[in-house]
């Protein structure tokens, strides 16, 4: 079987090790075969000496979280999450991942009606106790109704997005409020562009990846507008549309992109002269989301926005490390899932922090079922806004 891999990203793998502190399943298996330079030796050994597919081979590919954490560890540069999505593309083409029920659940990210009204009707199961939350990595509480998001400019867009939109809209507005409160108007993208693809390109679907990317291009189209995303695997996502398809087009597109964050952090002399406020009075400890430090590299920022409005923000020790929640990893391999988050959990504990800042919607809903105070950076900005303004 051949896997479509770039030979030349293939080969650049040097075996040194560098990576297996940082890669999650190697820390909690100890097992070379779950690590990037074993999964990488694997790759080689299927494309280029024919090696059969095999269960273990499976299992290998299946257990990574795709967090690239390796990449910012590699002195060799090498491009892992461009091989493990190139690797699972080709296992998902032949049938040997992704089964039909996670792509039928995945084609309804594509519909935001269809998702929106299925989110109401489990936040309606899950209040009558029909859901087993806890087991399928769902959060205790989602919201029966969303407020809705309106238009006050035309300076950005923001990207709402999926799951995000329909079970963390609170977010959503409350970032447009700052940025509102920064002298920026925000159009909010809602059913222009309905999804990133970000899972569907975890899961190994790059046709249908390709397809809701040319979508989202297509319905931001007409103007140079920043796009600003408030969630981390998304933005990675937008970002990597220019690798994904290949055009100039795409490439002009990803350059639109920015993290939230980022793109607030050379603008908060306008907010905070606009609006004086009082910190809040708490510690706060700051959860990197991987795609957020790893593949965009613009976590710094989030440290920087909230440096201003928060008394007490703290790092974690554990330099980076994958909290486990990998957007669908949670569900598919929740045993270890859970060994990764407790590791996370313990670093939060020793830092001291009440509040565990996370900009991203899968890291926050994961770590929130291990009793977690999880807010997202921006709503703690908004609190703290709000709370001058009284």
């Amino acid at each position: 079987m051949h896997l479509g891999l770039d030979d030349d990203e293939l080969v650049a793998c040097v075996a040194c090790g560098l990576c297996l502190p940082h890669c999650p399943t190697f820390v909690i298996t100890g097992r070379d075969t779950e690590s990037p330079r074993g999964r990488i030796a694997l790759m080689r050994a299927v494309q280029n000496e024919g090696a059969p597919v095999t269960d273990d081979l499976i299992r290998s590919m299946e257990t990574c979280v795709q967090c690239r954490g390796c990449e910012t560890a590699c002195p060799s540069a090498v491009p892992f999450g461009h091989l493990m999505e190139g690797t699972r593309a080709a296992l998902a083409g032949a049938g040997r991942i992704t089964p039909r029920w996670q792509r039928l659940a995945l084609r309804m990210l594509r519909h935001r009606q269809l998702l929106l009204a299925g989110s109401t009707l489990l936040a309606l199961a899950i209040r009558l106790r029909l859901v087993p939350t806890r087991r399928l990595g769902l959060p205790a509480r989602m919201p029966l109704r969303r407020p809705p998001l309106r238009t006050s400019g035309g300076d950005v867009w923001l990207f709402t997005g999926c799951v995000m939109d329909a079970w963390q809209r609170d977010v959503h507005l409350a970032v447009q409020r700052v940025l509102e409160a920064a002298g920026v108007g925000v159009e909010p993208t809602g059913g222009a562009a309905p999804c990133c693809g970000a899972l569907h390109i975890h899961a190994g679907l790059e046709a249908e990846t390709k397809a809701m990317a040319r979508r989202v291009m297509d319905g931001l189209s007409g103007d140079d507008r920043p796009i600003l995303v408030d969630a981390a695997g998304c933005g990675a996502s937008l970002k990597d549309y220019g690798h994904l398809l290949g055009t100039d087009e795409a490439r002009a597109f990803s350059a639109r992109v920015f993290d939230v964050h980022e793109w607030l952090a050379g603008r908060l002399d306008e907010l905070k002269s606009r609006t004086p406020v009082e910190p809040l009075d708490m510690t706060v400890a700051v959860q990197d989301p991987c795609h957020l430090r790893h593949v965009q590299r613009a976590h710094q920022a989030v440290p920087a926005v909230l440096g201003p409005f928060v008394a007490n923000v703290v790092a974690l020790d554990d330099d980076g490390l994958c909290c486990g929640a990998g957007g669908a990893y949670s569900v598919m391999e929740p045993e270890l899932s859970t060994a990764i988050r407790e590791r996370k959990t313990a670093a939060v504990a020793r830092s001291g922090a009440t509040v565990v800042a996370s900009a991203n919607p899968g890291c926050s809903l994961h770590l929130a079922a291990a009793g977690l105070d999880v807010r997202h950076p921006l709503e703690l900005v908004d609190q703290a806004l709000s709370a001058s303004r009284r």
